[in-house]
């Protein structure tokens, strides 16, 4: 496949070594560090480029600071690598949780608002963890056309992604899209849903997906499970999925970089 090959943050987790809690309900929470020799984040860019990528997702909480000094700087580093930052990956929030969601809409939308001051072009947001009804949907989907409302005003598109218990199928997926019009476009993740009904779910939502997290599973440090990443991969080719493969797993070897390696060559070879 011939699809441009991005990098998550998160598939350099350890790499980072260094987390920023911050979710609507704790707010700030204490750093929290998992490598004695972290890899600041403004040197990103330029260690992807190093390693012949052009493009990164970046998780919220993997941004040590929202200070615009801080955010130039970053700007700056990407800019310097010849690096693009695809989306900014917003990874808590409930706007689905009928007492506690309006919350969320106010802290998502503040984050929405960074991804712009990031030079973003997307920001992924989580649709809703409350298990699926018609009422937790109608819920979480007037709440994300609120913070719809700020993406356009800053210039960020926004993505859902199929992940967590609201859109844990294929249905609910396909009508929270049908609905925003436009508003909402979709991340679709090749890990999210268990194996083996993804292969029969995947296909009903990748023709509508604009990026996608190729999270593949592996069997050994340098391994991976070859007949998933292979089906996974063909329910992309059969979609025309012409978007972005983005590399989320570190693996379960020493070196997140090895493992990144190993799954671009799986996808270019497909």
């Amino acid at each position: 496949m011939d699809n441009l090959i991005a990098v998550s943050s998160w598939s350099l987790h350890r790499t980072l070594g260094v987390s920023y809690p911050d979710s609507p309900s704790t707010g700030l929470g204490a750093v929290q560090k998992h490598s004695s020799s972290p890899l600041p984040l403004h040197d990103l860019p330029a260690a992807l480029q190093a390693h012949g990528y052009t493009a990164m997702q970046l998780c919220h909480f993997h941004l040590p600071s929202r200070d615009i000094c801080y955010i130039a700087d970053f700007r700056s580093a990407l800019r310097s690598a010849q690096v693009e930052l695809l989306t900014l990956l917003i990874d808590e929030g409930d706007v689905s949780d009928p007492v506690h969601g309006e919350d969320s809409v106010g802290w998502t939308s503040s984050w929405v608002r960074s991804a712009a001051d990031l030079g973003a072009s997307r920001a992924r947001i989580i649709a809703g963890k409350q298990p699926y009804s018609r009422e937790a949907l109608d819920l979480a989907f007037s709440r994300l056309m609120e913070i719809a409302k700020v993406a356009e005003e800053v210039g960020v598109q926004l993505e859902i992604e199929n992940w967590h218990a609201l859109l844990a199928t294929p249905d609910a997926v396909n009508e929270l899209l049908d609905r925003s019009e436009g508003a909402l476009r979709l991340n679709a993740d090749f890990g999210n849903w268990p194996k083996p009904e993804r292969y029969e779910t995947l296909p009903k939502i990748m023709g509508r997906a604009e990026t996608c997290h190729s999270k593949f599973e592996f069997v050994s440090p340098t391994e991976l499970d070859l007949d998933d990443t292979t089906r996974c991969l063909a329910i992309a080719k059969e979609a025309n999925f012409a978007g972005p493969m983005v590399l989320v797993n570190g693996g379960i070897g020493e070196s997140d970089w090895d493992a990144m390696e190993i799954q671009r060559a799986a996808i270019q070879r497909a």
